[in-house]
């Protein structure tokens, strides 16, 4: 598979596909993969709460906690699951006062495999010239 989809920089990354046969089902298919992506989400890292916003114009919050966003980004059918450190001004007002970034990093180095394992089915193989991606099914 080759296509490009962006995400936050210095973010956690996990690829995965929506597959969506018909055009009229996208926004259906779409707000499905949303909702089950924070149940587990929730489940899994019980600090995170919902948060609607954005980062830049194409990756979606879904959720945060004190240390960070964990979101969504959509190119075709390629989606891109992240997670990373809140880069928002109430976030580094607090910083300021208490230092998170150290102990965001530490979280977030700890949960780094569990969060790919839990939500990735496709390796970023690397990227061609152009900056699209090319990207492979994992073994079931």
């Amino acid at each position: 598979m080759g296509r490009s989809v962006s995400y936050p920089s210095r973010a956690i990354i996990a690829f995965t596909v929506l597959d969506v046969e018909a055009e009229d089902d996208w926004e259906f298919e779409y707000e499905w993969l949303r909702d089950d992506l924070c149940e587990r989400a929730g489940r899994a890292f019980p600090s995170l709460i919902p948060h609607d916003g954005w980062r830049g114009r194409e990756d979606r919050i879904l959720m945060r906690n004190a240390y960070a966003d964990f979101g969504v980004s959509v190119y075709g059918g390629l989606v891109a699951v992240w997670i990373v450190e809140r880069d928002d001004g109430a976030y580094w007002d607090a910083d300021w006062r208490t230092a998170r970034s150290p102990r965001a990093q530490r979280w977030l180095s700890q949960i780094a495999s569990r969060f790919d394992a839990m939500f990735g089915e496709y390796d970023c193989l690397g990227h061609m010239s152009n900056g699209e991606g090319v990207y492979a099914k994992r073994a079931a």
